[in-house]
């Protein structure tokens, strides 16, 4: 066992550590019930979110699943409503099925392309007729998911999201976004957010991932839409008090993270340009648009996706894997070019260790 003497780690952008000034947020921050609709800061980030995504108004929630839930079940108030969304989406893949577990809601996929869209004409034939819903379910909404976590953080443009919330008005049914990396998309395509989900009924968008808060998400949408989420929220066990102590940190990460996105994104860039020289190893280095590297490991390495992991672990890279012959590597703020490099010699080191045991030259 080799001794580790540095930590790399590239397995999340939720893995950042919050900083001193967040700490210091979190420790002078001015609290009150929010659950009865009091405290302050909550109400401050929460007014600040829906600035910013140009919503009427926004709610806490402590996690981006639970901000999927409950923007999901809010537009679905009735037990078999369909939704259509990404077969790749985070909603369907990673949220335990919550949509169908929780709210009797089915979920109706369409095919995620490479770059994170849906084409319009699958979504369009996925809606329901209504003359047959003695049969059929009743399609109630359309997910999308910007940045796409799946297909490598790729980024959905407005003009792709506005004929989406065209297609969804044409038929009566609303539009939500997951934007759990919206920031990221935002600054990747050089459109403001408000722009990008200016068609979205609802938005769920993370503070806990590239702009490295502890912990929450907001969801943002007119203020009847946020009045009913705010009673799913508290029955899903996400009202919780003193939540200033939380959202302080959240506000702060605002402040201070938006602008490192950019060389987050730039860093990202960098990575995969150099996994892509190694032997062994392929990266899509023009699909790499924001913070989520996804590297495939040729047949001919003679080495898995676990494997490698399990290698680097060695050398303190912490990576994912994601699926076979597939790992990830997901940059953020506290991740140094330094670090990149040193990334980079670990998996340079790594192939040529299992290159040198099967004899290879």
């Amino acid at each position: 066992m080799k001794m580790v003497v540095r930590t790399v780690d590239l397995r999340s952008d939720t893995v950042t550590k919050p900083t001193e000034a967040m700490r210091n947020a979190m420790a002078n921050a001015e609290v009150d019930d929010d659950v009865l609709g009091y405290d302050p800061t909550a109400q401050r980030l929460e007014a600040e979110m829906a600035r910013i995504t140009g919503k009427e108004a926004g709610l806490f929630v402590p996690s981006g699943t639970m901000g999927n839930l409950i923007s999901v079940l809010t537009h679905c108030q009735i037990r078999g409503s369909e939704i259509i969304l990404g077969d790749y989406s985070h909603i369907h893949i990673y949220e335990n099925g919550g949509i169908s577990t929780l709210g009797g809601v089915h979920p109706r996929t369409v095919k995620n392309n490479e770059d994170g869209t849906m084409d319009l004409d699958l979504i369009e034939a996925a809606i329901r007729d209504p003359s047959f819903e003695i049969c059929y379910p009743t399609t109630r909404l359309i997910c999308l998911e910007n940045s796409q976590a799946h297909s490598g953080g790729r980024c959905l443009s407005a003009e792709y999201t506005d004929k989406v919330g065209e297609l969804a008005k044409k038929y009566g049914l609303k539009l939500h976004i997951d934007g759990a990396r919206i920031f990221n998309a935002s600054v990747a395509l050089g459109v403001p957010v408000h722009r990008l989900v200016q068609a979205a009924d609802s938005v769920s968008v993370c503070l806990s991932k590239g702009l490295g808060a502890p912990v929450g998400s907001v969801v943002v949408g007119s203020k009847s839409f946020i009045a009913r989420a705010k009673i799913l929220r508290k029955t899903l066990g996400g009202g919780m008090r003193q939540i200033g102590v939380l959202c302080a940190a959240a506000f702060t990460a605002l402040q201070e993270n938006l602008v490192k996105l950019e060389g987050d994104h730039r860093k990202a860039k960098i990575l995969a340009a150099e996994l892509n020289k190694i032997k062994g190893l392929k990266v899509d280095v023009a699909t790499v648009e924001t913070n989520i590297v996804y590297c495939d490991i040729l047949k001919g390495s003679r080495i898995s996706e676990t494997e490698l992991v399990k290698t680097l672990e060695q050398y303190g890279l912490l990576i994912l894997p994601e699926g076979p012959l597939r790992v990830r590597f997901v940059l953020h703020h506290q991740i140094s070019e330094s670090d990149v490099h040193y990334a980079v010699s670990c998996l340079q080191r790594a192939l040529a260790g299992v290159a040198e045991e099967n004899g290879d030259k």
